[in-house]
């Protein structure tokens, strides 16, 4: 489970803001977790609370925002919405398409005290 060192991550990211900011506790972690991104937001959820016990984030809650995975079609020159990696353009049915949204994964924002 890749989750589990993800959120290893995070905590890591949340532990140097805490020291450059000056903050002892985190309320909110907000996520973005795009669904081309290959992580399972479950297993993360669980991660997260296991990782973040004993921490600044021991407490903290965790909202995970999806945003829709997008990509651009080189055919129809148009920004269309995906669902998988390798889907045909919806418009027109080519496959050349570049992604452009979908694969994110980062802190969006955290409220701290």
């Amino acid at each position: 489970m890749h989750e589990m060192s993800l959120c290893e991550n995070i905590l890591e990211i949340i532990t140097d803001q805490a020291d450059q900011q000056a903050f002892s506790k985190v309320d909110l972690v907000r996520l973005e977790v795009g669904p081309l991104s290959g992580v399972e937001v479950e297993a993360l959820r669980f991660g997260f609370d296991v990782v973040m016990r004993g921490s600044v984030a021991e407490d903290a809650r965790l909202d995970i925002l999806c945003p829709e995975a997008t990509a651009w079609c080189q055919a129809c020159e148009t920004n269309v919405p995906i669902l998988e990696r390798y889907d045909p353009c919806p418009n027109c049915g080519a496959v050349s398409l570049q992604i452009t949204s979908g694969g994110e994964l980062r802190i969006k924002e955290m409220e701290v005290s």
